[in-house]
């Protein structure tokens, strides 16, 4: 611990080891001598609190059963993003960097955490070559669920399920996937809109239906804590005020779960649509319904209802919009 410098960060010495799921965790938390250390599962893209150890003269412990090999979040504030570590039956150990965001964490012992660091440092990663290097592994599982399943379509998902080991297929990652290839089968391009109801700020039902026969609608899936969408709002600001006029509607759907950090977002972008949350943040219903995995996403409809775009952003979607005016003409919408 003395090659650290302990003036700019925190720094955990921690020990894992795990034997037919029986989790036990010993650390040190050089730095800080009292507080808790929380041990957090992963599951739908959240992380969940399962397990506390208080900080007592700088050390802390854990002792519990766990699902191995699975991916945890270690962390002294469940405010933050914890630090990803994937664990097996083999002990790690972990000095844990609370105080630059993890970023100078190290893991030894986990081969399965070793893979993970080594994925998240490469930059262009094909991920049916990935698998295919690591068809055994979990990384790969969880990476392909988390990290690719939003850019692919749903053959391709299935493709890729089918390059991991069998092993893997019964993986709460690949079970989410299964059913996602299901969902987005059911939104393609060409096909009707699934409809749904939800609230707008006053906590009024809004219908998508309701908002459909004028023109092309673009349900907007996005969120105020979200920094993507926060940056491509202008594109979908300045897409409202060209085409309204030709019968062009928006429906904001937020991943919200604070409902001041909403209306916050939504005066400070200027956003002037009609805007829906459920506030269930990663569990909302109409992200659900159409397979929406990661934000900002958009899905853009005519005015009977048919799917006619995916995730339009920045000049796409004014390209998209200008052409499919030109095309219709008069009738503004309309499917063919």
């Amino acid at each position: 611990m003395k090659n650290l410098i302990l003036s700019v960060a925190v720094i955990c010495a921690t020990t894992m080891y795990a034997d037919n799921g029986n989790l036990s965790v010993k650390g040190e938390t050089a730095g800080v001598s009292s507080g808790k250390v929380y041990l957090q599962k992963f599951a739908n893209k959240m992380f969940f609190v399962i397990d506390s150890a208080q900080i007592v003269d700088g050390k802390f412990s854990f002792a519990r059963n766990a699902e191995l090999p699975e991916l945890y979040g270690l962390t002294l504030d469940t405010a933050k993003t914890p630090y990803l570590v994937f664990l097996d039956q083999h002990p790690a150990t972990v000095k844990l960097d609370t105080a630059n965001y993890y970023r100078n964490t190290a893991v030894t012992g986990s081969e399965l955490q070793d893979l993970f660091v080594s994925y998240r440092k490469q930059r262009g990663v094909k991920i049916d070559e990935f698998i295919r290097n690591h068809p055994a592994s979990l990384v790969s599982a969880y990476v392909l669920y988390r990290d690719y399943s939003y850019r692919l379509t749903a053959d391709e998902i299935q493709s890729n399920i089918e390059h991991l080991s069998p092993s893997l297929r019964n993986t709460p990652y690949v079970q989410a996937l299964k059913e996602l290839i299901k969902t987005r089968r059911l939104v393609d391009i060409g096909k009707p809109a699934p409809d749904f109801t939800s609230f707008d700020p006053a906590g009024n039902p809004v219908q998508l239906s309701a908002l459909l026969g004028k023109g092309y609608l673009l349900v907007d899936f996005w969120a105020s804590w979200c920094a993507p969408c926060r940056k491509e709002n202008p594109n979908v600001v300045k897409a409202y005020r060209k085409y309204k006029d030709k019968g062009f509607d928006i429906l904001g759907v937020s991943l919200d779960k604070s409902r001041e950090g909403w209306l916050k977002a939504i005066e400070k972008d200027s956003l002037t649509w009609t805007h829906a949350s459920d506030l269930l943040y990663w569990n909302s219903k109409p992200a659900q319904l159409y397979g929406v995995r990661a934000i900002p996403a958009n899905v853009l409809i005519d005015k009977n209802g048919i799917i006619v775009g995916w995730n339009l952003r920045g000049k796409d979607l004014d390209s998209v919009l200008e052409d499919l005016y030109a095309r219709d003409g008069g009738n503004a919408g309309r499917a063919e």
